[in-house]
């Protein structure tokens, strides 16, 4: 269940309560006239099914709602409602399988934006997987992936190229290019302090690595697992029920491969550094083009479950409470 609260002048008030009264996947509406001061008008609040979501919003944006006031969607938590429940019933589709595309694209904006945060923890993680590399430990490895930030920036490239934002894909690829770039350039400054010191030797990156070797040697497995952690990490990304995107972080080592060119760079190891590229580019790849095709395929089934709503609310006589096909 969602709660939308809808902030507009008084004069949009009246069309805004029909528009959210008359469609089932609306279990409540309360109307605050003069509430608002900045902008002045009505507030009005409403919980609505999920899976109904979008046909709302989309409604309300073709009245210009968010050009003259603003549309806000949350999740309830907890709500016991029998009219809710209802509503969700008679509504097409599964709440936890709905997309709700206002949703994911805000968090496809905030998730690529390159800021302080974003780059202290590609830094981060990056820094860590190159110690992880230097002692062959699967488990600082592991602590590094799970740190990287950049598959949000990753998803958000799919959700550009479904949405046709292109300022989305912009600014997606600037975040990622920015943020692998600086995150290499920091770990080779120090590489290069460590390698000073005698701290770490050419023999550390060099000698075998079994626990590590994977990380510069990418195979058809690399594209693989690639493409299956960014079909998941979607998945967890539009669903209601967030769960496993923490496995997505530690299956693609694009921030360990990141790690091992900073280290090749600092010691002047080609294949190394060729390598690792190599296993970067793969794995980037393979989840932008999986998470691309899975929100394309969530879009053409949403469509269609959007299409049928539609047809059900046109045969819907006023006042009739209609149920979907078993």
């Amino acid at each position: 269940m969602l709660q939308i609260r809808v902030i507009a002048p008084g004069e949009y008030s009246d069309r805004i309560s029909e528009l959210l009264c008359e469609d089932p996947a609306v279990s409540n509406v309360t109307v605050y006239r003069g509430a608002s001061m900045k902008p002045e008008g009505d507030v009005i609040e409403a919980d609505i099914a999920r899976e109904g979501a979008n046909e709302v919003i989309d409604a309300l944006r073709e009245l210009d709602i968010h050009r003259f006031g603003t549309i806000h969607l949350g999740q309830v938590p907890i709500w016991i409602s029998e009219k809710g429940l209802e509503a969700e019933r008679v509504t097409p589709g599964a709440s936890a399988d709905a997309v709700v595309w206002a949703e994911v694209t805000q968090k496809a904006y905030d998730d690529s934006e390159f800021n302080w945060i974003f780059a202290s923890f590609m830094v981060l993680a990056t820094l860590l997987a190159a110690i992880a590399i230097v002692l062959d430990s699967s488990i600082l490895l592991i602590g590094a992936m799970v740190l990287g930030p950049e598959f949000g920036a990753v998803a958000a490239l799919g959700v550009a190229l479904v949405r046709r934002r292109m300022t989305l894909l912009g600014r997606a690829l600037l975040t990622l290019v920015g943020g692998f770039t600086l995150s290499i350039v920091a770990t080779t400054i120090a590489a290069l302090i460590a390698r000073g010191l005698g701290w770490v030797t050419e023999t550390d990156v060099t000698e075998a690595r079994p626990d590590t070797a994977f990380i510069y040697t990418p195979d058809k497995w690399s594209f693989i697992v690639a493409v299956v952690a960014g079909v998941a990490g979607v998945l967890s990304l539009t669903s209601s029920r967030l769960g496993g995107l923490s496995g997505v972080f530690i299956s693609v080592t694009t921030i360990p491969a990141a790690g091992n060119v900073a280290l090749g760079l600092a010691f002047g190891l080609r294949e190394e550094i060729v390598g690792s590229s190599l296993q970067l580019v793969v794995n980037l790849s393979g989840m932008a083009v999986a998470g691309w095709m899975t929100l394309a395929v969530q879009q053409v089934i949403w469509t269609r479950v959007s299409a049928y709503r539609a047809r059900l609310l046109a045969g819907r006589e006023p006042g009739h409470r209609w149920q979907r096909e078993p």
